[in-house]
């Protein structure tokens, strides 16, 4: 076993001491989807990038495609679209001037992409005008408040891809921030001007980012375990949004 692995797994097991019931949010955004993702529906991933779910979790992925009538992806980036895995209907295309007709798809998702968005009342707009009536518009996205954005706002953009990379293998991290919908408020006030119902909007505690790093992982761990609490939710590292059309 590599010292990587062997970090990782003696920061997995900090992490079951002392914050047992502590999920990934990305896994808490794949039940969402479960329950959303329904055999009559047309849906649309906004920012699909290669996936929608984690690599390693590509046989759920597959299973959701599956389960619904049409699923549609689009991304800006044309090199992601051809290797995208699930979807077969793809597009590149700027997410906030959408090539797509009105109230065309019933349920839209976005998967750590809003915080990405430079004008997210314009992007929303669009998202509201290609769903039909009662869809829904469900995206996980950083808390604005959580250490891991305000670290991440702290570093040079310069230095951000490789510090990305050095944490999460997978993830790619030369996308330019913006963090204009990454907060209940904002988000409440985006929705209501666009013209969604807000259903949901929670605060998520999620996994250690800093697991390869024992010392450090240990301290995360700690305030994690705290942010789970009542009282520190507003400083909980993700959010996930369940937005309907009116």
């Amino acid at each position: 076993m590599s010292i990587r692995k062997r970090f990782c797994e003696f920061s997995r097991m900090m992490q079951e001491v002392i914050a047992p019931s502590l999920k990934y949010s990305q896994s808490l955004y794949e039940d969402i989807l479960k329950l959303h993702v329904k055999p009559d529906i047309r849906w649309l991933d906004l920012g699909c990038r290669e996936h929608i779910l984690p690599p390693w979790r590509l046989e759920e992925e597959k299973k959701l495609t599956e389960n619904c009538k049409m699923v549609a992806g689009i991304d800006c980036n044309l090199q992601s679209l051809l290797n995208h895995k699930t979807i077969s209907r793809l597009i590149q295309g700027d997410i906030a001037n959408l090539p797509l007709k009105d109230n065309s798809f019933d349920l839209a998702t976005a998967n750590m992409v809003a915080e990405h968005m430079e004008n997210p009342d314009v992007t929303f707009r669009e998202i509201q005008r290609i769903l039909r009536p009662g869809g829904t518009f469900i995206f996980h996205t950083p808390n604005i408040s959580g250490y891991t954005a305000i670290l991440l706002m702290l570093v040079p953009r310069v230095l951000k891809p490789k510090l990305v990379r050095f944490f999460h293998r997978d993830r790619e991290g030369d996308f330019v921030t913006y963090y204009k919908a990454n907060s209940a408020d904002k988000i409440h006030n985006l929705a209501n001007a666009a013209g969604f119902k807000v259903v949901k909007v929670k605060y998520l505690a999620s996994s250690a980012v800093f697991t390869i790093i024992p010392p450090l992982a240990l301290f995360e761990i700690i305030w994690i375990r705290i942010t789970m609490t009542r009282l520190f939710k507003p400083f909980r590292t993700n959010i996930i949004a369940v937005l309907q059309k009116q």
